[in-house]
């Protein structure tokens, strides 16, 4: 899951062009091994390096590199603007010294009502991006965070949906 692999119809509805490295892993199957390093810097998650086994956890951490780079209108690698490191670390280490404000595109706070949403799915993305992959979230609970944020707010993501007509026509697009 990358953010160039996100594809807007006329709409602005968004679909899913490539589901991820553990869309190949069967259903019965809770990993995939593969014999050398698939996928794109600053998208691939840390256990991955380490063991070369794809989960879908592995996509969970992908999808919230994805929500980062949305709430902060940053590249997942741009030495220029992270040196050695990357948008991940770079947004952990301003959540950890309590600089989140730091981590959102200005363009996106320009009502003080809009930042708590952004908070929210800061702490998603958080939530997708956690070094232990048994701490992150299935894609189910992220949907039900996202579900849970809508019933929150009446203008959460006007027009978007998260029912299964829309999931349905999207993975049939990707095949």
């Amino acid at each position: 899951m990358k953010s160039s692999n996100v594809l807007l119809d006329d709409n602005l509805d968004a679909y899913v062009s490539d589901f991820g490295m553990a869309r190949l892993v069967n259903a019965l199957d809770s990993h995939l091994t593969v014999s050398k390093l698939l996928g794109t810097p600053g998208y691939v998650a840390p256990e991955y390096f380490q063991s070369i086994v794809c989960t879908t956890k592995g996509d969970v951490y992908s999808y919230g590199v994805v929500l980062l780079e949305l709430l902060s209108g940053k590249k997942p690698i741009n030495p220029t603007e992270f040196g050695d490191s990357n948008l991940v670390d770079w947004a952990k280490q301003m959540v950890k010294e309590d600089r989140c404000n730091e981590i959102f595109d200005p363009i996106l706070t320009d009502t003080k009502s809009c930042e708590l949403e952004l908070y929210q799915y800061l702490k998603i993305a958080c939530q997708c991006l956690d070094d232990q992959p048994n701490r992150r979230p299935t894609m189910i609970q992220v949907m039900a965070m996202f579900k849970e944020l809508q019933i929150d707010s009446d203008n959460f993501l006007d027009g978007f949906s998260f029912d299964s007509t829309n999931i349905e026509e999207s993975s049939e697009k990707s095949v």
